[in-house]
Formats: structure tokens, C-alpha cells, sequence
């Protein structure tokens, strides 16, 4: 298996103890299971290891629960190592692009990988030792119905009846929101409402605002999971020049950031391509499609930051990635251009790693890993009690320790700011994936007591959106910190869920106007 053949099997840390047998009874001591299945189950572990962990981090059972397993994680495990039941052909339901993409990359190879009898052995394993339901949350924390810090206020900008906001990004030297759609719009909103509205040719998912230049504007191409490779990064112009920037067949991108990399006098830029079963994270010297340096070339490039990160006075780079390998890596600048990657967290695949920022948390001068995990756009779209909020403490010599985690379905994204204004970080954070039973939690605000100790608030409000999307920034010029939030249905389908649980009014903005001052 090639490491693009990214086995979806998803995992825990390994920790299952081996099967304890009782010879003299003939029954396996911890299952009841008679010996000759507990042997096979074994095997069926063995097994697993060695092919699972192939592409990914070892999967351990009570990641999911058994329907999930047998009926849908399994059976694309057995494609992607040639099992092919019935002659059943995995391209066939493709669009004639994607299954062009998919088979140059042999991600369902026609030549078995496995034998029969040891495919049945693995499928065993994960059928006898998978939990019948997934596994409920522990340590949860109570959240508040209230969040008496902020104003709540719905907003609509254009006439699109179905939420679709893929991007918000606040300029504060323009003081404008720009905020992208998944119907090929920009809109660009500020003091005066809405002021300008472009048309572009795929979603927009990032822009930056260089100075004495216009707005560089990153497009995904295809916004579900999908290898075409139609991704833009473009300025954001209505008059032509040769200095404008324009890069085209990026691998479904989804965030990029400039920094001189290279020390060289010139901005570049670092482009996260997504993709699906293929991707890369890589830079452009001087913002040229020619001059390409990747520095890591799997599927799942989530986010990355330049900052310096051993105070050598060089631009280093931590990326997150997501998919198969799931991990955090810090990319230390050589010079030259060339770059030294060191990964500093690792997660099983089935975490959904979805976003992260670096910040000092404990006040001791290193800056830590606020962390998020709950992207389910895959083969287990179940509740999962490992999605949530953690923050990872550095202790200065680039090891990070878990100090806190806040168990969220479907976290997508989590910001800290001094949002009271009190001295210490808060975190505002969002979930994309409901909790159909508390769907007011897809936005909780966390207030830090100063000693790492947080208390969750939530508002009914925020039961009216899927938010994908979520900015802060001082919008009303007051001193303190406000946020917005963007809604995504993919689907009316998603819209009609919500409806069933009461909710009738679906915005595209959800505005939190910081009350502090």
C-alpha cells in the first residue's frame, strides 16, 4: 500500500491489553468466547496492525461503534487493499473527473493486497471487540443557557435562501467583513452595509489584505471532498496588471498564509491543499506556480502558520494536518529554502483534526496548541466522544502536554482571545456537525477563570445555524473583541433536521456584539 491509499480506519492510542485465555476451560477468561474464536480474534488484531498501520495510526475497536465498523469503515478499508465483493467495481458511482483523479492514484487497487482468509480474520477482530453504540462523553461540563457578555443579532447579506458561508475575514485597516459563499458570491460588508459584491468561479476560503496591494482572494474548486484539482489564488482586481496574482489547479485548497520563507526580500506563499485522497503543503516563492516547494505531500494540509519558532530570526512553519496521518508538525527553517519537520502531536484518523491556533495560555512566555477535532464528513458520521477542545501546554522545548479538554461533537474551530478583558484567554469555539440534542452547542463561548479553569455558555440563538465559519475582530472601533459566525448547509436536508427539532429561521451571520465596552 502506497501511503496514498489512505485506509480509512480510524483509530485510538493503543492501549488494549492482549486477550487473556483460560486453557483449562476452554473459554477465553475475559470474553467467555470459546478458544478457538479468541485465537482468531487475535490473529485478527495482528493483522490489523500490520496493514492499518500501513497509512495510519493503528485503529483501535472502541474508536467506533460496530455498525459503523462492518457496514461502512471496513468495507472501503477491503477496497483499498483490493477486496472486491462480487466484482463490484468502487469507481462506478464517481463522476467521470473524480474517477479519473482516483484512479491515477490507484486508491481502490484491482490487485488483492490481503488473502481472503486473513481479510475475514481482521473483520472478525474488529466485529467481536467493537462496542454496540459509541461511546457516551465523559467528564463533560455543564453549559449555560446564557451569554449575558455578547448581543446576539441574526443577519442575511444577499438573497441566497440556503445558508451556504464558506468564508469571513475582517480587514480592521478598511474595517471591512468579507464574506464568501459557496454560490460563487464575495460580498464585502462594511460600516455602511454592503458594499461591494463579486463573482467568483468556485468558494472562497481565505484572503489576505497586503499592503499597497489588492486583496489576494483563495478558492477551493470543489468544496466537497474531491481530488480535481481546481483550486485559484487570485488578487481580487477589476483592472489587469502583470503584478496581479493569479495561480491556478491547486489541490483543493482551503487556507494560505504569505511570509518570506526564504529569506529572500519577497513574500511567499503557504498554501494548505487540502484534497482528498491526495493533497499537499507546500510554498510558492514569490507567489509564482512555478517555483513550488512541497513540504509535505499527503491529503489533509488543514492549516499552517509562520512564525519563528526556535527565536533563530528565521521563519519556521506549524501545520496541521488532517485524513490519514492527523498530526501537528513543526516545519524548522534551514535556510536556503530548505526545511527540517519535526511533528509534535499525532492523532488517530478518526479524530477529524479541523483547526488550531497557537497561543501562551499559562503565561509562562511559550506559546501552546489550542486544538480542535470533529470533522465527520467521512465514512463514520456519528457521535464521537473524543471531538472536542484541547489545549496543549508547551514546556518550552517544543514538547506538548495535554491540559484540558472539553468534549464537543463536531468542534470545528476554537479562537482565544481576552474576550472580558480581564488579563487571561478565553476561547470561542464552533461546532459544524450538530448535536441534534443540544443544538444551541454548535457555538460555546468558554471563560477562563485565569488558573486554566473554564465555564461554558451558550445562547438559543446559535441553535439557528451550522457554523463553519467564525471571525473576531473589534467591529464596532469599541475596544473589545466581537465575532461573527457563518452558517453551511450543504444539503436542505440538513436544514430539515434542525426544522424537526423547532428551529424555523436560518441566518447566514450570526453577529455577537462584545458588550464589555
Amino acid at each position: 500500500m502506497t501511503v496514498l491509499r489512505k485506509a480509512l480506519l480510524f483509530s485510538l492510542p493503543i492501549g488494549m491489553a492482549g486477550l487473556s485465555l483460560a486453557v483449562d476451560t476452554g473459554l477465553s477468561a475475559r470474553s467467555g468466547k470459546p478458544l478457538a474464536m479468541a485465537d482468531s480474534v487475535q490473529e485478527g488484531k495482528k493483522l490489523a496492525m500490520d496493514y492499518c498501520q500501513r497509512c495510519h495510526l493503528f485503529p483501535e475497536p472502541s474508536l467506533l461503534d460496530k455498525k459503523t465498523w462492518t457496514a461502512s469503515v471496513l468495507p472501503n478499508m477491503g477496497l483499498r487493499l483490493g477486496v472486491r465483493a462480487n466484482g463490484h467495481d468502487p469507481y462506478a458511482d464517481l463522476i467521470p473527473e473524480e474517477a479519473k483523479a482516483m484512479r491515477a492514484l490507484d486508491v481502490y487497487p484491482e490487485a488483492r493486497q490481503i488473502s481472503d482468509a486473513d481479510w475475514k480474520k481482521i473483520v472478525a477482530y474488529y466485529r467481536a471487540m467493537a462496542p454496540e453504540q459509541p461511546l457516551p462523553q465523559e467528564n463533560t461540563i455543564a453549559v449555560a443557557d446564557s451569554l449575558p457578555l455578547f448581543d446576539f443579532s441574526p443577519m442575511t447579506v444577499g438573497d441566497k435562501q440556503v445558508p451556504k458561508t464558506t468564508l469571513l475575514k475582517y480587514d480592521p485597516v478598511s474595517s471591512q467583513l468579507f464574506i464568501g459563499d459557496d454560490q460563487n458570491a464575495l460580498y464585502v460588508f462594511g460600516k455602511t452595509g454592503l458594499q461591494d459584491t463579486w463573482w467568483i468561479d468556485s468558494a472562497p476560503t481565505d484572503i489576505d489584505f497586503p499592503k499597497n496591494a489588492p486583496p489576494r482572494l483563495l478558492s477551493i474548486g470543489v468544496f466537497k471532498p474531491s481530488d480535481q484539482r481546481t483550486g485559484r489564488l487570485m488578487s481580487l482586481s477589476k483592472t489587469s496588471d502583470a503584478s496581479l496574482v493569479d495561480i491556478r489547479n491547486l489541490p483543493r485548497p482551503v487556507q494560505f498564509t504569505a511570509g518570506d520563507l526564504n529569506m529572500d526580500g519577497k513574500e511567499d506563499a503557504l498554501i494548505s491543499g487540502f484534497g482528498n485522497h491526495s493533497g499537499k503543503l507546500f510554498w510558492l516563492d514569490n507567489f509564482e506556480a512555478d517555483k513550488e516547494h512541497v513540504l509535505k505531500e499527503l491529503p489533509g494540509a488543514r492549516r499552517a502558520e509562520i512564525r519563528d519558532l526556535n527565536n533563530d530570526k528565521k521563519p519556521d512553519i506549524v501545520a496541521l494536518m488532517a485524513q490519514a496521518w492527523e498530526q501537528v508538525s513543526f516545519f524548522y527553517n534551514l535556510g536556503n529554502g530548505k526545511f527540517r519537520e519535526k511533528t509534535v502531536l499525532q492523532f488517530p484518523p478518526s479524530y477529524g483534526m479541523s483547526y488550531f491556533e497557537m497561543a501562551d495560555f499559562n503565561r509562562d512566555g511559550f506559546q501552546d496548541i489550542l486544538l480542535t477535532n470533529g470533522d465527520n464528513w467521512d465514512l463514520s458520521p456519528v457521535y464521537k466522544n473524543y471531538h472536542g477542545i484541547r489545549i496543549y501546554l508547551n514546556d518550552g522545548k517544543d514538547r506538548f502536554k495535554l491540559a484540558w479538554f472539553f468534549p464537543l461533537y463536531g468542534a470545528s474551530k476554537a479562537i482565544a482571545r481576552d474576550f472580558d478583558l480581564d488579563g487571561d484567554l478565553d476561547i470561542a469555539a464552533t461546532s459544524f456537525y450538530s448535536d441534534l440534542a443540544n443544538p444551541a452547542h454548535s457555538f460555546i463561548y468558554l471563560a477562563n477563570d485565569g488558573k486554566m479553569g473554564f465555564k461554558a455558555y451558550s445562547n438559543p440563538l446559535a441553535a439557528s445555524g451550522k457554523w463553519l465559519t467564525m471571525e473576531a475582530g473589534d467591529f464596532d472601533k469599541d475596544g473589545d473583541t466581537d465575532i461573527v459566525l457563518g452558517s453551511y448547509f450543504h444539503t436542505v436536508n440538513e436544514m430539515t433536521k434542525l426544522i424537526s427539532s423547532g428551529q424555523t429561521s436560518f441566518p447566514q451571520l450570526l453577529v455577537l456584539t462584545n458588550r464589555r465596552r
